[in-house]
């Protein structure tokens, strides 16, 4: 074998080695960036004057479960206290079947300050609920799960 078939050798393991050390510093540095949790808590006043109830009632029962569910490997008695402050929570109209149900606030770890928003889609269906009530509560959730979801990727 040449020298230079033994170079080109040593370069491409060298390389090699460099991509997986960048790898595993990249997922360290990705798993230390997030912040740890304890406590969960939800602030509805905003919503409960923009949205009224029973939507405030919803998200205030549902947000902290979906939270504890979305943070649970990020979850410690250590952790900081999360508090999400849910400002609006707005049910589109229903437009060929289908709307666009938006909610958004603020989200408060360590002091800092993060604004939060999360988009979630409606389909209309024939096994809808068969009241209005139900079916708008089935919207809250998936909102709220979207936004728990976001929080929980963004922390």
């Amino acid at each position: 074998m040449s020298t230079l078939e033994w170079d080109r050798r040593a370069a491409i393991a060298a390389c090699g080695a460099f991509a997986l050390a960048a790898a595993v510093a990249g997922k360290t540095a990705l798993a230390q960036s997030s912040l740890a949790v304890g406590n969960i808590g939800v602030d509805v006043a905003p919503l409960r004057t923009n949205a009224g109830d029973p939507t405030a009632t919803w998200v205030k029962q549902e947000l902290p479960r979906q939270l504890a569910e979305a943070l649970s490997r990020r979850r410690t008695p250590k952790g900081g206290t999360l508090v999400v402050r849910v400002d609006s929570l707005t049910l589109g109209p229903n437009k060929d079947g289908r709307a666009w149900d938006n909610i958004s606030g603020v989200a408060t770890i360590g002091g800092v300050e993060r604004p939060v928003r999360a988009t979630s889609r409606y389909w209309a269906s024939a096994i809808d609920p068969a009241t209005i009530a139900q079916s708008n509560h089935a919207r809250v959730s998936a909102a709220v799960q979207a936004l728990a979801f976001w929080i929980a990727r963004d922390l």
